[in-house]
């Protein structure tokens, strides 16, 4: 059997175990995938993270099948999640909104390492820090 045509591929960043129909609504009504099963399949999957957002890739082909491919969530996510806040400095050079531990930074890169562009755990804990120092965020040696 020939492989499928891939005719969309559209990346998601819902919350994990109660996707929104919206959100699906918008950014799959024009694919003529079939939402409702989406939201199903992506609720059942992720219903041990809630709370979460979990990012998923939903390739749709010209059958109008569908595959979904989910990726860890976004660092900003998780450091905010570590340090209990709501958002990053509105000015990270002036502003300072928590402090992360050498712990934290390095479950951070290792939740993150497969969807990373590192090697290995010392050069993703490296991506991690710059995107906390980005956010206003301290990183303790």
């Amino acid at each position: 059997m020939p492989p499928k045509k891939k005719t969309h591929e559209v990346t998601l960043a819902l919350e994990a175990g109660n996707a929104a129909m919206v959100d699906l609504g918008k950014m799959l009504g024009p694919t003529g995938a079939n939402m409702r099963a989406v939201k199903v399949e992506y609720d059942e999957a992720t219903s041990k993270q809630r709370g979460e957002i979990i990012p998923v890739v939903v390739t749709v082909f010209e059958d109008r099948s569908h595959q979904l491919v989910y990726k860890t969530p976004p660092t900003s996510f998780l450091i905010r999640k570590a340090l209990g806040i709501q958002s990053g400095a509105s000015n990270p050079l002036t502003q300072t909104v928590g402090t992360l531990s050498a712990d934290q930074i390095k479950q951070i890169a290792e939740r993150k390492l497969p969807d990373l562009n590192a090697n290995d755990v010392d050069a993703a804990v490296k991506v991690v820090a710059g995107t906390a120092r980005s956010m206003g965020v301290k990183v303790a040696e």
